[in-house]
């Protein structure tokens, strides 16, 4: 295998094999003892789990906010991320949109001014992208591409207005996994 993907994107084993182990690293893909690497499979228990992790994270996220007065609070790479989402709905782009909607949960977390609450939450929001990506995608064909855009705006409104109840609400309608299971 390491022979035909050395080949494929024209590059040695060593930064191949360095890229697998970053992958391992992220639980992205798994070693098997003398057969190789593989990428990663998920039950719906997995999904579940990782879907509980990142509730608990974000909400442990913002509920860092209100230790923090609203000057402090740097809110330009969610803004970003949010002109992102928009700029995809409005180009139907699904690549671009999965990319910005990892891109705000990831800037929705950063808010807190973390860095060990960022370092384990990014593993974790790439272990859940394929399958976010998938939600967004069935999402955008039985729904306009603006509802993810509406339903992400709704979270970053209550995030700005610190109002733990509305957050709170926005997280748990946000965190649904609505769209298949």
């Amino acid at each position: 295998m390491e022979e035909q993907l050395t080949h494929l994107f024209q590059i040695s084993r060593a930064p191949l094999r360095e890229a697998l182990r970053l992958l391992a690293e992220q639980g992205l893909v798994e070693h098997l003892p003398r057969r190789g690497v593989r990428v990663t499979s998920y039950s719906e228990q997995d999904f579940d789990e990782l879907f509980a992790v990142r509730s608990v994270l974000e909400r442990f996220a913002v509920s860092l906010l209100q230790e923090r007065t609203a000057d402090e609070i740097d809110t330009e790479p969610l803004e970003q991320a949010m002109g992102g989402l928009r700029a995809a709905a409005d180009e139907g782009d699904r690549l671009a949109a999965s990319n910005a909607h990892r891109a705000f949960h990831l800037a929705l977390v950063a808010l807190a001014d973390s860095r060990q609450l960022v370092a384990t939450y990014e593993p974790l929001i790439l272990k859940l992208q394929l399958y976010m990506a998938a939600n967004l995608r069935r999402e955008a064909d039985t729904n306009s591409p603006v509802e993810g855009v509406r339903r992400h705006q709704r979270l970053f409104d209550a995030v700005l207005s610190r109002d733990p109840a509305q957050i709170d609400q926005e997280l748990e309608h946000h965190g649904a996994r609505q769209f298949f299971h």
